[in-house]
């Protein structure tokens, strides 16, 4: 195997497949790198982790069709170190030889015939916007879990929502839920389960896209993104009934400039140390917001706000509200509350697409 391309190129590819790549490589060794197959002008790239799968391709200077593995990681770090500029890449036996200008190196290359054979992505394909598709990740995706404990938590639900598609996370501490009208992609009833890991490496992809195309097959879904395609295996499992969370009503109703409520929340937090939570007072009069942290110090602030319902104060953990906060679009919000116990529901003033409910910490 033997091409020539940019180090720009080289890099870009690597990276991308690389994200994929498992850590350490389990029971299969040459899971840890990436596997490179040229043929004709083409270089294929792809990482795996028998989970998520990225593959990438890339227009080259082919002079020779073949098949290898790198080392993900070293590969990767030699590629970035280069000058920008034409790389040569060339396999000679159990090794990989790139050079670049006066640079050269030696890789000793990975088993080729161990890495996995994975199949063509199954399923219908749906376009869909990327823009809308990444802004609904970036409000979501957080919310899910990161505890492989409880691997339900840790994915993401897409299900038809009104002719559309909804995607909803949750951590059992908040939930996000957001709305996606008239993009259809699941039959009625169908609903998936998508590991949120993958969805953030989607994310990534997605900046400057302007569309993707979804494939669902039974057991796994793929994200085609340009020259990338991003393959992951899908949950097996019951997602929570996310519905019973969200409170019928809401008594109380605090309406809020979203920027002003953000730096607050900011400033106020910095003396919320070791989990101490920042309590938010409600009353005709306006917000505001105060944390104290036993030997360290307090911090306050008043905002001014519009405020419906009985004199209430209730405590959040100030990175979950502010991670809540800061995904929800608008000029203003509105933070709708029944008591400081019972989940609490931030929304944009301007709009019902997007939902983010979050549990009260008890002071």
């Amino acid at each position: 195997m033997k091409f020539r391309c940019e180090r720009d190129v080289l890099v870009d590819a690597l990276g991308a497949a690389g994200r994929a790549v498992a850590n350490r490589g389990g029971s299969l060794p040459v899971l840890s790198g990436v596997r490179l197959e040229v043929a004709g002008d083409t270089l294929s790239l792809t990482g795996s982790d028998l989970d998520l799968t990225i593959g990438v391709e890339a227009t080259v200077a082919g002079d020779g069709d073949g098949v290898t593995v790198l080392p993900s990681r070293i590969a990767s770090d030699v590629a970035r170190s280069l000058d920008a500029g034409s790389v040569s890449v060339a396999t000679e036996g159990d090794e990989a030889h790139i050079s670049s200008g006066r640079f050269e190196s030696s890789i000793r290359v990975l088993p080729a015939d161990e890495f996995p054979r994975l199949g063509a992505p199954a399923g219908e394909a749906v376009t869909l916007a990327s823009g809308d598709f990444a802004a609904a990740l970036r409000q979501v995706v957080p919310a899910a879990s990161a505890d492989d404990a409880r691997p339900i938590l840790t994915g993401v639900l897409m299900t038809p929502e009104s002719g559309g598609l909804r995607l909803v996370a949750t951590d059992s501490y908040r939930l996000a839920v957001r709305d996606l009208p008239g993009t259809s992609v699941l039959r009625e009833g169908q609903s998936v389960l998508v590991p949120s890991r993958a969805l953030r490496e989607l994310e990534r992809l997605l900046a400057g896209a302007e569309e993707v195309t979804l494939r669902l097959g039974e057991r796994d879904a793929t994200f085609e993104i340009a020259s990338v395609r991003l393959t992951t295996r899908l949950i097996e499992g019951e997602f929570p009934n996310y519905r019973g969370l969200i409170p019928s009503s809401y008594p109380n109703r605090l309406t809020v400039g979203r920027e002003p409520l953000i730096d607050a929340v900011r400033r106020v937090k910095l003396m919320a140390r070791e989990a101490t939570p920042v309590r938010l007072s409600m009353n005709g009069d306006g917000l505001e917001l105060v944390a104290i942290t036993q030997d360290v110090g307090q911090a306050h602030e008043q905002l001014d706000a519009k405020y419906e319902g009985a004199e209430l104060t209730v405590a959040f953990n100030p990175e979950y509200l502010l991670d809540g906060i800061e995904v929800t679009p608008g000029d203003e919000i509105t933070l709708e509350t029944v008591d400081h116990q019972k989940p609490a529901v931030v929304r944009s003033v301007e709009g019902s697409e997007f939902l983010y409910l979050l549990m009260p910490v008890r002071v």
